[in-house]
């Protein structure tokens, strides 16, 4: 029973991570607890090495089709380095209640925003792309300069401003990676559409690379701290990963505000359980 749940809690996790570029990971801690058995710090080091895989061989996929940002994508990884070894002396150091609270919280929040942003975004291009749009189409007009290409202005300047907000970003991300076994995912596609004005499928594929490098940091941090439960770990992450497979296909055909409002309303599902169990 605990190999079947594996399996197909896994095919989800995967889904949502080759879809979304994130979320996986935020459900599979509370998948390990409830529906495995395992323990809230255990399932935590154990979404390390789920998570961590399953984003690295998505990212690959992603990679082929152009949609990885692999400067962007480490410096962003490497600027949580410091910050989820501190996440993870401090996991070490709270009741597993308080960590199992602290991820329903943040799943109410995650839900919230995405949900928000569905509701205010009627369309899915970017305004960048729009700008651009513009842009090529004045080039058109009768009397302007023809065989000049567009200058894409629309992307950020690289300011002492911006790189802040991206520093501030991956360090935020990688706490939350060392203190709750999450990629974070569901803050870095956000903050590389809004900082660095990717577009979505840009923005999935540079998030995973991201999510890979995090995690893998994050495990380290924790090596001869922790055991692993290989029997759970190895089906539930070769399930994720062909999950992620399909959730890429999946990410090809259907509406991206469809799978956020899905995926939101999954989360708000997940919180309210997690919530129940961890105060009763």
């Amino acid at each position: 029973m605990t190999l079947a749940l594996a399996l197909g809690l896994g095919l989800v996790i995967g889904l949502s991570l080759g879809a979304l570029g994130g979320g996986g990971s935020i459900l599979t801690v509370p998948a390990l607890v409830y529906a495995v058995g395992e323990s809230a710090r255990s399932a935590t080091t154990g979404s390390l090495v789920i998570v961590g895989l399953t984003a690295g061989v998505a990212s690959l996929g992603h990679a082929r089709a152009g949609r990885v940002r692999w400067g962007a994508g480490l410096a962003f990884g490497v600027a949580g380095v410091a910050a989820s070894f501190a996440g993870t002396a401090l996991n070490t150091r709270v009741a597993p209640q308080v960590l199992l609270i602290c991820f329903a919280s943040l799943m109410v929040i995650a839900a919230t925003a995405m949900l928000t942003k569905t509701m205010v975004h009627t369309h899915p291009e970017d305004d960048s792309a729009t700008a651009l749009d513009e842009q090529a189409a004045a080039l058109r007009r009768p009397g302007t300069l023809t065989g000049v290409r567009p200058v894409r202005t629309a992307l950020p300047t690289l300011s002492i401003a911006v790189a802040l907000r991206v520093v501030v970003a991956g360090l935020f991300v990688g706490f939350l990676t060392g203190f709750l076994g999450v990629g974070g995912g569901f803050v870095i596609v956000p903050a590389l559409v809004l900082i660095l004005r990717y577009e979505m499928p840009t923005a999935v594929g540079t998030s995973l690379l991201i999510i890979s490098v995090n995690s893998g940091v994050a495990l380290l941090a924790r090596s001869g701290q922790q055991s692993f439960h290989w029997a759970v770990i190895a089906p539930f992450t070769l399930a994720a990963i062909a999950g992620s497979t399909a959730g890429k296909h999946v990410a090809d055909r259907a509406s991206g505000a469809q799978l956020t409002r899905a995926f939101a309303f999954l989360l708000l599902a997940v919180a309210a359980y997690v919530l129940i169990r961890a105060t009763s």
